[in-house]
């Protein structure tokens, strides 16, 4: 009985971030559909209720998608992983096969749309603020950057402005190389390769290779791909 109980208590100290989540998951996912569309700022009236109900939506959106969502990111088990941005955080997946690997940090996750067979490497950072979307068969490697807001040194209150906002597409068969980072207002086209350290700035025509800072073409891809990336992630994770 002692050994079991040890056991036990090993398990709890080793895994309490995923007991903690698993047990707030509840609360998490009703938070996510409240504050989907939540911005931030103070609602309208000075009454207390309102100011309350300030007060916990922006605690609660600060603790789901900061602590607890590099909880889950961190947590070693792909099935882990996949249920809390599936059915919590509400990625939007469009189809089956999508591997995240561990590490990655989404901002908004709610506004990030990912289709089948995609491969996300570790480490990755998705600013989803203004919307990202990913095609299908599309592969990343490691510590892949995304950015969709940026501050204008210019601006005297270094603020995000609209001239540096604006949502990522990336079509089929993109494959991203390692270390490279993707600005706002990005469209990467169709079968597109980015090489490893590059940084994209400008849209990236169809079946390009593209390297550099800022990234260039410097070659072709074939055409008529026909790859599906069906398993990126070992069985049992």
């Amino acid at each position: 009985m002692t050994i079991m109980m040890l056991t036990i208590w090993a398990l709890a100290i080793i895994c309490y971030r995923q007991i903690l989540l698993v047990l707030l998951a509840p609360l998490l996912r009703y938070c996510a559909a409240r504050t989907r569309h939540y911005d931030g700022s103070l609602p309208q009236g000075t009454g207390w209720g309102a100011r309350l109900r300030y007060i916990f939506l922006a605690g609660m959106r600060q603790l789901k998608d900061r602590l607890l969502l590099r909880w889950v990111a961190q947590t070693p088990s792909h099935h882990f992983r996949d249920f809390f941005y599936r059915h919590i955080y509400l990625v939007d997946f469009r189809g089956d096969n999508v591997t995240i690997h561990a590490g990655a940090e989404i901002r908004e996750p709610h506004k990030l749309q990912i289709g089948k067979g995609v491969v996300i490497g570790d480490n990755a950072i998705l600013d989803a603020r203004q919307g990202i979307v990913i095609g299908n068969n599309v592969c990343f490697a490691s510590d892949v950057h995304i950015w969709t807001l940026q501050h204008d040194y210019r601006n005297p209150d270094f603020a995000c402005t609209a001239e540096h906002s604006g949502g990522v597409v990336i079509d089929d068969y993109v494959w991203i190389g390692p270390h490279t980072t993707l600005l706002h207002d990005v469209h990467v086209g169709e079968g597109a390769v980015i090489a490893a350290g590059a940084v994209v700035t400008h849209d990236v025509p169809p079946y390009t290779v593209v390297a550099g800072i800022p990234a260039k073409p410097i070659a072709e891809r074939p055409q008529h791909l026909r790859y599906q990336l069906l398993k990126g992630h070992a069985h049992f994770l």
